[in-house]
């Protein structure tokens, strides 16, 4: 009895292990401490055998254990070659069998409009004769996907698809679905109170979608933009009084129809601070304290509100005033003190000893076009000078006011000695030629057509090469310019004008005029703030179809003469900005004479004068003033050289309107001297928050005189003052600056022309 139980027990034991799972046998084989006495590879038809040893664990005449195999199976899917392996273990011989993946034939993408194939190409990892798995094929997807996100389309599609060739090869196909731009519906802020939504908008880079931005992408949603779009809050903020400003969040929720975002910015505006005491502290010797303080108070007052790029600049004028002071080495840092109490800062400025650190080189990278002198002569900095930190940051913003480069990149890093240090600059180009087609309309011009052709880098030399042609209903134009920037290699510009100007003078003053020439021209700055231009001139000036009913001083004038004339401007630019200013003044005086050699001989000197100054937020009041006078040097003042009044210079009267004019034909004949001025108040028109629409308030003044020969009863010339006030309205559209000036005479003659509706349109593409 017992006996046959054993048998029984032995029986069903052999019966479960010839019935057991591969796995079991492995585990059972494992335990009994079974060699490896072989190992096949099946299925491989590409990749050698070897390759698949490589990645085993397991060699022949090792014990066999299943968790070498398991690492064996997964360092062979790792490697991205095979879509399936399996392995099992008979017999002392491992068995492994691998399907082998597909090799790319080609890479094809359909559907694509908006991006070329050799950008999708270029951000993709995959490509032909690599091998192909589905974890590179979703990976590429994503990469696409997110190239379209940043140019603004969230709705867009990639769907991957898979064409089999002979030989285990496969074409790889990208069927794309562009969809449409995913806008901005709207921007919104939370937690704003001094400044309006409307306010902050105007500060940012993305705006809110509407049809007439369709020449524009500022209104596709972007995350790199909006991360730009926090900081230009910031600075904003900053500037106007609030140190203690923060961005909270930005939130771009999705449309439920994927078409737009609704962007919410949420800030932390804080208290509104103003300037305190501004101290300087000099922990050097023979360092003057008063000159730094008297700096100090011509660009920031007592009371002023809180703006830290004052500070900042005040920062590197005292680094330029100690260094002109015959300290080379200086450390300038601002230490700021608030008190929340009275709400003022104070700024006390610490003026120490800098590490004495030389420019070893500067390494120049990223020009492929542009020669590395170009670069280096805008440096104020050169190998061996000391190294200045407020000269290294004017450096780099000079090198972006060349208008040549996409991206400029300044750092420095240690140099060979502790006290060398090397500055890196990295520099991204730009296209720098420009073909320009426009056309509008002006009050002044009528209607006119231009073609302009320009490159401003030439050659790589840095030199600016103009071509233009304008054709108006009265005025036709062409000119070639050209301008080296350094002149000789030094920090002077030299260039020359060739001109032909044909007006039509018919309606005014009964004559036309052509003038055929050429100009040469100097410029350099004399200072940061000074800077003078020197030119010379000679054309030809010809007076032709003269009416028959014109009056006897213009027909006197018909005939052809030649100018030879040298001249210069001084100028004084204390604005913010040269385009759209709200702060700051213009001066300029210049003298021209000519009469070396030609037939005209005089001399001319004008002055003008212009100021701005912020009321409130974006409204701007101007002052301006101008006067002029030139008179004969043994010779009388042709027509053609006189000044003019009435138009852009006088609104509300018509061009050439105001002035000297016969009695008989009502023909303008100018004058030697000339007076004008104005003031204008322009404000923001909140009719349309989206559209850019300016208002203005404005009153115009002035007064022309002088003939050479009394014209008796012949002529008004009362030398009169006249004055205007008017409104106007202006917006920035997508299509060019459109303007429209209401003005009315309040001072005037009856002989004089009125002009109440002047309109200006143009644009350029």
């Amino acid at each position: 009895m017992i006996s046959f139980c054993r048998i029984g027990v032995v029986a069903g034991l052999l019966s479960a292990a010839l019935l057991a799972p591969p796995v079991l046998i492995r585990d059972v084989a494992a335990q009994s401490q079974i060699r490896v006495a072989d190992i096949r590879v099946e299925g491989n038809n590409r990749i050698e055998a070897a390759t698949v040893f490589a990645y085993l664990t397991l060699a022949p005449g090792d014990v066999y254990n299943a968790g070498d195999a398991d690492r064996s199976l997964k360092a062979l899917f790792a490697t991205g070659l095979f879509s399936d392996v399996t392995m099992t273990f008979q017999d002392a011989v491992l068995n492994v069998e691998v399907t082998e993946n597909p090799i790319i034939n080609r890479i094809v993408f359909e559907g694509n409009r908006r991006i070329k194939d050799e950008n999708l190409s270029q951000e993709i990892r995959l490509r032909s004769r690599v091998v192909y798995t589905r974890t590179k094929v979703q990976a590429d997807v994503q990469r696409i996907l997110e190239l379209y996100r940043r140019r603004g389309r969230f709705a867009a599609t990639v769907v991957p698809k898979v064409i089999q060739r002979p030989q285990n090869r496969v074409d790889l196909v990208f069927e794309l679905n562009e969809g449409e731009s995913t806008g901005v519906r709207e921007i919104s802020f939370v937690g704003n109170k001094f400044f309006t939504d409307k306010d902050l908008r105007a500060e940012i880079v993305t705006d809110e979608s509407a049809w007439w931005r369709l020449l524009t992408t500022s209104d596709n949603y972007d995350p790199d933009r909006v991360t730009f779009d926090r900081e230009l809050l910031r600075r904003h903020y900053l500037r106007n009084g609030f140190p203690d400003f923060r961005v909270l969040s930005s939130v771009a929720e999705l449309t439920p129809d994927r078409t737009d975002f609704f962007l919410t910015f949420t800030i932390e505006e804080g208290e509104r601070y103003r300037f305190g005491d501004l101290t300087v502290n000099a922990l050097l010797e023979n360092v003057d304290t008063a000159a730094l303080e008297e700096l100090i108070a011509e660009r920031i007052t007592y009371e002023e509100w809180f703006n830290n790029e004052a500070i900042d600049d005040i920062v590197d004028h005292i680094t330029e005033a100690v260094n002109d002071q015959g300290i080379a080495f200086v450390d300038v840092r601002p230490r700021i003190q608030r008190d929340r109490d009275t709400l003022m800062v104070n700024v006390a400025f610490d003026i120490d000893e800098g590490d004495k650190v030389f420019v070893e080189r500067i390494d120049i990278t990223g020009n492929v076009r542009t020669l590395d002198e170009v670069i280096r002569r805008e440096f104020q900095l050169v190998e061996g000078d000391p190294f200045n930190t407020a000269k290294l940051r004017r450096s780099r913003t000079r090198l972006q006011d060349l208008g040549f480069f996409a991206k400029v990149d300044v750092a420095q890093s240690p140099g060979e000695a502790s006290d060398q240090m090397v500055i890196d600059v990295e520099v991204e180009e730009k296209s720098t030629g420009a073909l320009t087609f426009g056309g509008g309309y002006g009050s002044d011009a009528g209607l006119f057509g231009l073609v302009s052709l320009r490159e401003q880098n030439l050659l790589g030399k840095g030199q600016d090469l103009r071509l233009s042609t304008s054709l108006g209903q009265k005025d036709q134009r062409i000119d070639v310019s050209f301008t080296e920037p350094y002149f000789l290699d030094r920090d002077v510009s030299a260039g020359i004008d060739v001109f032909r100007i044909v007006s039509d003078n018919q309606k005014t003053s009964s004559f036309s005029e052509k003038n055929t020439g050429l100009r040469l021209r100097t410029g350099y700055r004399i200072t940061e703030y000074w800077s003078q231009t020197v030119n010379y001139e000679i054309s030809q000036n010809e007076i032709s179809k003269v009416k028959k009913k014109a009056s006897r001083f213009v027909k006197q004038e018909q005939g052809t003469n030649v100018l030879s004339s040298i001249g210069h401007r001084l100028s004084y630019d204390r604005r913010d900005r040269r385009l759209e200013t709200t702060s700051g003044y213009l001066l300029g005086f210049g003298n021209q004479i000519a009469g070396l050699g030609g037939t005209k001989k005089w001399l001319r000197s004008d002055i003008s004068g212009t100021y701005y100054w912020p009321l409130w937020r974006e409204t701007v009041v101007s002052v301006r003033s101008g006067v002029g006078y030139i008179f004969g040097l043994g010779k009388d003042v042709s027509i053609g050289d006189r000044y003019f009044l009435g138009g852009g210079n006088l609104r509300g009267f018509k061009s050439s309107g105001a002035g000297p004019r016969d009695i008989a034909t009502s023909d303008a004949l100018g004058g030697k001297f000339r007076y004008t001025g104005g003031v204008e108040m322009q404000f923001p028109l909140n009719v349309a928050e989206e559209l850019d629409f300016k208002g203005k308030i404005f009153s115009d003044f002035g007064t022309l005189t002088g003939l050479d020969k009394a014209g008796g009863k012949a002529v008004h010339d009362t030398g009169s003052l006249r004055a205007s006030a008017g409104i106007g309205v202006g917006w920035s559209s997508p299509l060019g600056v459109i303007g429209v000036d209401l003005a009315v005479p309040l001072l005037k003659e009856n002989h004089d022309g009125k002009e109440v509706l002047r309109l200006n349109f143009g644009t350029r593409f």
